[in-house]
């Protein structure tokens, strides 16, 4: 008769005792993690300078306005500036040079160029020359007022020539809005 306890029925009933283990172990469904505890970041509020235009749409007006911001880099910088901007002015005598509720446009900075991606209802807007090349000067001067050496405009995403009749295939300088 054959024992049934050799050292071969040993080994074998243990392993299969840690096959069947892990196989238990691996079937078992992760543990849900915890949710991440969000936190909001800390605001602060930055004053910046934001271009309008005068009644008369002849010269540029620039206003002080406290944004509040939760990185002081200079893209969270300029984009809170151009929300500002979009939202009008709050200073009597100074106009609007978008409608109310006209969104702000984006804005991206690679180096010391601006590149400003403005929503396709810009191309809508009935202004004449004077009118669209104080609405991209107020942009310009806003932009450029602390640091930065163009402005180079895009709508939607794309480059275009034109808005109305100013050409934008060149960037904007503070030069070029110099006089306004």
């Amino acid at each position: 008769m054959k024992r049934l306890f050799s050292l071969f029925n040993v080994v074998t009933l243990l392993l299969l005792i840690a096959a069947y283990t892990a196989y238990q172990t691996v079937q078992k469904p992760p543990a849900k993690p915890d949710a991440p505890k969000l936190q909001l970041a800390q605001q602060r509020d930055v004053k910046v300078k934001v271009y309008y235009s005068d009644a008369q749409v002849q010269s540029m007006k620039a206003e002080t306005r406290t944004v509040q911001v939760t990185q002081e880099n200079p893209g969270a910088l300029a984009q809170a500036a151009l929300n500002a901007w979009a939202g009008g002015p709050s200073a009597a005598g100074n106009l609007a040079v978008v409608p109310k509720g006209t969104a702000a446009p984006r804005v991206y900075i690679r180096g010391a160029h601006y590149f400003v991606d403005l929503p396709s209802a810009y191309l809508n807007l009935k202004y004449g020359s004077g009118g669209h090349l104080m609405l991209l000067c107020t942009l310009t001067r806003t932009l450029l007022e602390t640091r930065g050496a163009d402005v180079t405009f895009l709508v939607n995403g794309q480059d275009v020539e034109t808005l109305g009749q100013l050409d934008l295939r060149e960037a904007f300088t503070r030069q070029d809005c110099a006089d306004q």
